[in-house]
């Protein structure tokens, strides 16, 4: 699954247990009629993906959805789920060329004043 949006807020990573489990969450801005702050997580060596990312930059962000299941002390069942991101890439703003290169201002070329109508016909073959 994949969002794309906005970057909101990218937090700092963090780091739990013993073991050193690390997780870093970004919040992202979807854009459509009502957006959405979405909190997605990245765990362990994909928090650094977020480094080169800013705040207010377009993004596309690969997920995968969590569940998991858990049982307080007085026996109740609880679910709880989560979004967890595993690649993030930068949307850049999609031009109106459909993919052709840019076409050259117009002061790029040279004028074309010394054309003479015998030079029209003059053909190799």
């Amino acid at each position: 699954m994949e969002v794309q949006g906005k970057i909101k807020m990218i937090g700092e990573t963090q780091t739990f247990g013993n073991n050193g489990f690390r997780k870093r969450e970004v919040v992202v801005t979807t854009d459509e009629q009502y957006p959405q702050h979405l909190a997605i997580e990245f765990v362990q060596d994909k928090t650094d993906l977020l480094n080169n990312y800013q705040v207010g930059q377009n993004v596309k962000i690969s997920i995968n959805l969590r569940g998991r299941e858990w049982t307080n002390p007085q026996g109740e069942v609880k679910y709880f789920n989560s979004i967890q991101g595993w690649r993030i890439e930068d949307l850049q703003p999609e031009s109106s060329t459909d993919g052709m290169p840019p076409v050259p201002p117009v002061e790029a070329f040279e004028p074309a004043d010394n054309l003479n109508e015998e030079d029209h016909d003059d053909l190799p073959f």
